[in-house]
């Protein structure tokens, strides 16, 4: 067998014991996937998967930021540079390129969900090796053209009972609005992520401001203009089943400024006059106008700071956004948070979910605001923090002073479908793993635990984002 029963279980017999049966009680739960960023273009149109190396390689930056740092080219493995013509590849070239360095992913989270994917999904019991590549190719490739591997049909294989993708605020959801046509009972909900109409040194911020006034009819260079523009757009997210926004700053900064300080402070942005502090504070002022807008809309407010995003200069002239570069980074929210807390984190019905890529601010910072104010909740690990070693430090840091139900169990934020169930299933492993211990410690009865776990695996996610 490729995976063993027992794997991320501890070492110890009777707290492996422990968590067994925690686990036996949650394996089978459906999966809320309640932040990622699945393509709904799959489940819209339904059609096969193209390769296997167009479904594992091409869309995984865990993949593909590894094989980049040990030399291989993103052209070699298919990915275009940016405004180029399509890579030209060939898909069993690449697969067996990625075979070559299998071994890079030794003892990490992307072995994990790969090996968990291709044993559960393809029946493949045996380690990918460049001797085995085209074998196993032939293997993915054939299962890939029969309808139960279409994506809809996977949806329901995984016991998907609802997730939700990411689009940007100029999207026209067209996807989403062919998947409700389509009658099919799947829940696929999007997300407002305004990013390109926020960040003023996102790349062709200015346009972005022009296309936004068109799809809403509204002046966005007149500061009440513009933000009537984004609850309109919200309005129309929240049509189409979107349940939160979520805003991916470089900090956690938040401000609340005056109405004549705001308006001054737009019309440097409107103008392409702000400097790099004004841009900084105009991204604070709007996570706290998005918090005030979702205690009228009541979308779920997801923070995502401390990365710096696109870190590689070179690659992101070249490929653009998302290509692997991004990297963690000390990162303060006591103080950065405080101004938009002040405003709404005494609302019992908003929810703000905070997420970190600095584990050191889970026990000084993050745990204690979490712990107090009812807005506030943790968001899981992420990014280079969904790994296991990573989600048992989480409980670590953060149980003692937020508790298990200031957090939000667990979600896989990811564009590799096939590694929505690995996930899910590495992240209940590590939480009855985490348990266990506090039971065999006599700090948890174990029927408590069982009900924890179900909590983790599905109750909290489901209820933090009115899923």
């Amino acid at each position: 067998m490729l995976l063993h029963d027992d794997r991320l279980f501890p070492a110890d017999p009777v707290t492996r014991g422990i968590a067994r049966r925690l686990y036996a009680g949650i394996r089978d739960l459906p999966i809320i996937s309640p932040h990622g960023h699945t393509d709904p273009r799959w489940f819209a149109e339904n059609k096969a998967f193209p390769d296997p190396a167009t479904l594992f390689v091409k869309p995984d930056h865990y993949i593909f930021r590894m094989l980049y740092s040990q030399g291989v080219r993103l052209e070699q493995l298919g990915i275009a540079r940016k405004g180029g013509k399509p890579a030209k590849s060939d898909p069993r070239a690449i697969w067996k390129l990625f075979a070559s360095h299998w071994h890079l992913f030794r003892g990490t989270p992307t072995r994990l969900w790969f090996e968990h994917a291709v044993s559960s999904i393809f029946g493949v019991n045996e380690r990918l090796t460049p001797a085995n590549a085209d074998a196993i190719y032939d293997i993915i490739a054939g299962k890939l053209e029969q309808p139960e591997f279409r994506p809809r049909a996977l949806f329901e294989r995984f016991n998907i009972e609802a997730i939700s993708t990411t689009e940007g605020a100029l999207d026209d959801l067209k996807w989403h609005d062919m998947i409700r046509a389509s009658g099919w009972g799947g829940k696929v909900v999007t997300a407002y992520r305004p990013d390109s109409v926020v960040d003023p040194e996102f790349e062709g911020f200015a346009e972005n401001l022009a296309s936004l006034g068109e799809l809403t009819g509204e002046d966005v260079f007149a500061w009440t203009g513009y933000l009537e523009a984004h609850r309109k757009r919200r309005a129309y997210f929240k049509e189409r089943g979107a349940t939160s926004s979520d805003h991916g700053h470089a900090t956690a900064r938040t401000a609340n400024l005056s109405q004549a300080e705001a308006e001054k402070l737009f019309a440097k942005v409107a103008k392409g006059k702000a400097s790099a502090e004004d841009a900084d504070l105009f991204r604070g002022q709007m996570l706290t106008e998005m918090a005030k807008m979702s205690l009228d809309d009541g979308l779920v407010l997801q923070i995502h700071p401390g990365s710096f995003r696109n870190h590689n200069a070179s690659l992101f002239e070249a490929f653009g956004r998302d290509m692997g570069a991004d990297i963690p980074r000390q990162t303060d929210y006591v103080t950065a948070l405080k101004p938009l807390l002040d405003a709404v984190g005494n609302e019992p019905n908003l929810t703000v979910i905070a997420f970190t890529l600095d584990e050191t601010s889970y026990s000084r910072e993050l745990a204690p605001l979490a712990g107090h104010y009812p807005a506030l909740k943790l968001g899981p690990g992420w990014w280079f923090l969904d790994a296991p070693e990573a989600m048992l430090r989480f409980r670590e840091l953060t149980t003692e002073t937020a508790g298990f139900y200031n957090t939000v169990g667990f979600n896989d934020d990811t564009r590799a479908y096939l590694s929505i169930p690995a996930r899910h299933d590495v992240a209940r492993r590590c939480d009855c793993t985490y348990l266990a211990k506090l039971v065999v410690e006599h700090r948890l009865d174990e029927d408590e635990a069982a009900e924890v776990a179900h909590d983790l695996a599905y109750r909290l996610a489901k209820e933090a984002y009115k899923l």
